[in-house]
């Protein structure tokens, strides 16, 4: 068998092994072979790798130095499917992203400073930088710290993610379809390319419940068949074509939110299955589509009295299965589609470090 060094860490609300990308073959089909085969992709319990049976951790990311001058590392995700032996590498996870800055550190790709690191990451999936800034008293990445995230248990330190200029990740435009609502299937939408291509719209128009427990949605095979056939149709109308094999864009059902210092509540999906937290760029998405007047999120933060009309709104929390989670949106002269940074905080955990196995007869030759 081969093996190849790498860290188990826990980023933000996700898990998976972080790799050096030197340690990997350049061919993208021997490394996606590499891939499957440590995650054990193809069972529902990925019983013959590490992946833990759930999309959140059955994620790798892979890092190395960069070549550009504003950034010290790049940063490739692949989202390894359970059930079916396919890697996707379109999408980014934020949540991973918040430990590639310790694992930068830890493994010498940038030196550490005292008492915080800044980390400038490129992300290869989006072409977009985003700063990390990693406490590290004394030259050491500090994981310990009183910061708690919904969806983790306990506090760890926390770590500041700042994306830098999110608008049009995938497809060059902050509203692929040049539009701030579409109609799909008798459904006003809304398609919002930033940090990640979504498709928004509220649950109540596909008649179930927005504060519904992801089981209960997942099981909902009719409502699941329908949002799958809005988020194909929102995929071709933004430009992105068949997106049938994609799990981009992402659909999120929205509603009003529950408590009285949360803006919104929402429900990702990653995309046939509802997401048990919500995914950083998601929520990215959910902000930049909350300051643009007339989206379907806009709408209903102003209906629910959490937003006035023409009001920017800069701190945001959003509601989701888990908890919330808080972001500040950072626009250029107050305009809502010019979005300077969009930050927050998450924390990670370092939990392996050693050697992988995988049986890829020659993947590496």
């Amino acid at each position: 068998m081969n093996s190849i060094p790498c860290m188990i860490m826990r980023g933000g609300t996700s898990r998976g092994p972080f790799i050096r990308m030197s340690d990997l073959p350049e061919s993208l089909e021997a490394r996606s072979q590499i891939l499957l085969d440590l995650m054990g992709a193809g069972h529902p319990l990925q019983v013959d790798g590490i992946g833990g049976g759930n999309s959140l951790t059955s994620k790798v990311a892979m890092v190395g130095p960069s070549s550009r001058s504003d950034a010290d590392v790049d940063y490739l995700f692949a989202q390894v499917d359970v059930s079916e032996r396919s890697v996707d590498y379109t999408p980014n996870c934020g949540n991973m992203l918040s430990a590639v800055g310790p694992f930068s550190i830890e493994t010498g790709l940038v030196s550490p400073t005292y008492e915080q690191t800044r980390v400038r990451v490129f992300n290869v999936n989006t072409q977009r930088i985003i700063e990390c800034l990693v406490p590290t008293p004394n030259g050491r990445v500090a994981y310990e710290g009183n910061t708690a995230i919904s969806g983790v248990p306990g506090s760890a330190a926390g770590i500041q993610l700042s994306f830098l200029d999110v608008a049009g990740a995938k497809t060059g435009k902050l509203l692929p379809t040049g539009n701030v609502c579409d109609h799909i299937d008798g459904i006003e939408v809304s398609c919002v390319d930033a940090a990640t291509p979504v498709v928004i719209l509220c649950a109540s128009d596909l008649g179930v419940d927005g504060h519904a427990d992801p089981a209960t949605l997942d099981a909902n095979s009719e409502m699941l068949r329908r949002l799958e056939s809005i988020r194909r149709e929102a995929g071709l109308r933004m430009g992105m074509g068949d997106v049938s094999q994609s799990v981009l864009p992402k659909p999120i059902l929205i509603s009003a939110a529950a408590e009285g210092d949360a803006t919104l509540c929402a429900r990702y999906f990653v995309p046939q299955r509802c997401h048990k937290a919500l995914a950083v760029t998601g929520a990215i998405a959910l902000g930049a589509a909350l300051n643009l007047p007339g989206s379907v999120a806009n709408r209903v933060a102003r209906d629910a009295g959490r937003l006035l009309e023409g009001q920017v709104l800069e701190g945001i929390r959003i509601e989701h299965p888990s908890g919330h989670l808080d972001i500040r949106v950072g626009l250029r002269d107050g305009n809502p589609r010019d979005i300077a940074r969009v930050s927050l905080i998450r924390t990670a955990r370092k939990i392996m470090d050693g050697h992988l196995f995988y049986r890829v007869a020659d993947a590496l030759n």
